[in-house]
């Protein structure tokens, strides 16, 4: 059984994913609306879309957590921040508008080399930091990133990837319902 979890994760993470609410998406796409859809889509940034979505589920499934969805507004708006972030790879978080909330990891790797699976596996290897008894972190480390990524309510990410022009790589990713509640656990 625990070698098929991979390959169930990898048919969620691939298949056509509807939200839990009926409401999000009351009908099956039409065909005008899949071209029309389809043209906005990045498709050199598929294969990092799936890998960031892939490694989201991965890390949720060993804390027995629903997997994520692709939320492709969530998409667009990393793509923005990653954008702005291009011209210094600073490591810096984005500005929601008023009333526009949701939860952000980010990350910045030296090199161009650095991909989607690095920065899902760098946010959750700060599990080691995180004492779920305590709902703590170890003094002086974060797990603020990891305890997003596996956060119970959280439902969609939205991820971008982007070689800045110093040749580094920044990465952030955006969810929805956001995480990291004060006072609360993630699962």
């Amino acid at each position: 059984m625990k070698s098929l979890l991979p390959l169930i994760l990898f048919a969620l993470c691939t298949s056509q994913a509807y939200s839990l609410t009926p409401e999000a998406h009351p009908q099956k796409p039409n065909n005008e609306t899949i071209l029309r859809i389809s043209k906005q889509l990045c498709w050199g940034c598929i294969g990092e879309s799936l890998q960031f979505l892939f490694q989201h589920n991965m890390v949720r499934a060993a804390k027995w957590e629903m997997p994520l969805m692709w939320d492709f507004q969530l998409e667009r708006y990393a793509r923005w921040w990653a954008g702005i972030r291009k011209a210094d790879c600073k490591l810096q978080h984005s500005f929601p508008e008023d009333g526009f909330k949701l939860g952000e990891n980010i990350y910045w790797g030296s090199g161009s080399t650095w991909t989607p699976i690095d920065a899902v596996n760098t946010w959750a290897a700060e599990e080691k930091y995180y004492t779920y008894a305590t709902n703590t972190c170890e003094a002086g480390q974060m797990c603020g990133h990891y305890t997003q990524i596996v956060w119970k309510s959280t439902r969609r990410v939205g991820c971008a990837r982007v070689v800045c022009d110093d040749g580094d790589v920044f990465m952030t990713c955006n969810y929805d319902p956001p995480g990291n509640y004060i006072g609360e656990k993630p699962y």
